[in-house]
């Protein structure tokens, strides 16, 4: 039975990021980056700079700083570390490239997503902010496009509930966990229905699950003051660690871009036909890049409602940066730690095991200490994703249900739930479900961002002229 559901849903996916979505995803960030006159790199010092210089004034319940951290929260997780593995293993060197391309353009598109939520966001008068595309849809293309708003808005709600927020997460951290303290799995337990699981897998659920409620009860500014701790601070070390291993294996470097951007046109090259074709590896990278960054999502906009700003276009820069340090800094130092070690043609491993083994044989260190360093990142930074995700779930419940308090704090407790039973949901069904509803969630919300790019070009044009003549 378990085998006739993963085909039924490998089939559903295939179809769901076939390459019309691709072409929709990378058309549109290439769309708006011609508008934008190549912004993502002419406006990049001054959206790193802005994104740690809050603005003292303007409505909303975070900083834009905090607004970043929520939407980073929700972004590095499993996708860096597990994800790029995955695509890397799938589909080769080449879905590397891919993935830097599809991040490169997808810069263009989360810097209008963050400019969009904040010029349609509504602002209550406790100060409370709901943004995000079903806002921008509604206001920005009219009223008689809400249907569409509220689709976005339906799978945000799958999304979080059954996609990145949850299953594909906590299977992160609990194989995480196992692969660290019980890889033989000598301390089973039997668990009815399920069958037999590592006590590690089954202890780290409930603490999981503990911790989890004991902060999403405390609403966006919990959410965001945990993020704004331990984003930064896990992310440096993830860095620290991946440029120390680049710099071990730096003689190798040219062979391995070589072998990246030669796989990404021609796997068979590299591979010797082990992987398929181009379009495979092209789907792989651009799937997991959007998995890892989520732009074009339509996500981050929710967080980005959120900030503390009057300047829209100030909000999509610093927003934008998102996308940068994610996919362009972390994901491509995965990437290449994987490529660098051989990892991912070793035979019989896969997932977080692919980017252990990279880091244990590329880093002169004690194999178990950084197995555990691997293990503390992708354990912290999938649980801010289930924290992001939740708070990006809750607003789009908010928007469907018309802020309905009782409906909200029900699917809270769902969420909890779903984080608690995650581990035990196969691994090949958790990471098709979430590529599914990815899919599904970012149709809508390209299609407004078609729609609004004459407003996103106006806007940020008149807001730098404004700039300048500021000088």
């Amino acid at each position: 039975m378990w085998e006739a559901i993963n085909n039924f849903l490998v089939a559903v996916d295939d179809k769901v990021w076939g390459v019309p979505l691709m072409v929709l995803i990378i058309a549109g960030g290439v769309l708006l980056t011609s508008r934008l006159g190549l912004l993502q790199v002419r406006r990049l010092p001054l959206a790193l700079k802005w994104m740690f210089k809050n603005e003292e004034e303007g409505d909303g319940e975070i900083s834009s700083f905090a607004a970043l951290c929520t939407a980073l929260s929700a972004t590095i997780g499993t996708g860096n570390i597990v994800g790029v593995a995955t695509a890397v293993c799938a589909g080769g060197p080449g879905a590397l490239f891919w993935m830097i391309v599809a991040a490169f353009f997808g810069m263009a598109t989360k810097y209008s997503e963050g400019l969009l939520a904040v010029k349609y966001r509504v602002v209550a008068e406790d100060g409370h902010s709901l943004g995000g595309p079903f806002y921008y849809i509604e206001k920005g293309m009219g009223a008689k496009w809400k249907w569409l708003g509220k689709i976005f808005a339906f799978f945000g709600v799958c999304v979080g509930l059954f996609g990145i927020g949850t299953f594909s997460q906590v299977n992160g951290i609990s194989s995480a966990v196992q692969n660290f303290f019980d890889p033989d799995k000598t301390n089973c337990i039997n668990i009815p229905f399920l069958g037999q699981y590592s006590v590690a897998v089954v202890v780290s659920s409930l603490i999981l699950a503990f911790c989890v409620a004991a902060i999403l009860i405390g609403g966006v500014k919990r959410i965001a003051a945990v993020s704004q701790i331990i984003v930064p601070f896990m992310a440096v070390i993830y860095i620290i660690f991946s440029v120390a291993l680049i710099i071990c294996n730096i003689t190798e470097i040219p062979n391995a871009i070589v072998t990246v951007v030669t796989a990404a046109f021609n796997p068979k090259a590299v591979t010797g036909g082990v992987v398929g074709s181009m379009i495979v590896a092209m789907q792989k990278g651009v799937a997991r890049g959007i998995f890892s960054n989520e732009a074009g999502l339509g996500s981050a906009p929710i967080a980005a409602a959120a900030a503390q700003t009057k300047e829209p276009v100030r909000q999509g820069l610093v927003s934008m940066t998102g996308t940068f340090i994610d996919t362009i800094l972390i994901c491509t130092m995965t990437g290449l730690s994987i490529v660098l070690t051989g990892a991912w043609q070793v035979e019989g491993i896969e997932g977080v095991q692919v980017t252990t083994y990279a880091f244990q044989h590329g880093l002169p260190l004690p194999a178990k200490f950084t197995a555990f360093v691997l293990m503390l990142c992708l354990v912290f930074f999938a649980f801010t994703t289930i924290l992001g995700w939740d708070y990006y779930s809750e607003r789009c419940l908010e928007y469907l249900t018309n802020g309905h308090k009782t409906k909200i704090i029900v699917y809270r407790w769902l969420y909890i739930f779903a984080v608690f039973i995650g581990p035990y949901m196969t691994v090949s069904a958790v990471w098709t479900i979430a590529d599914i509803f990815n899919g599904l969630m970012a149709i809508p919300n390209m299609i407004a961002l078609f729609a609004l790019s004459g407003v996103v070009a106006k806007e940020t044009k008149a807001f730098f002229k404004a700039e300048k003549h500021k000088m």
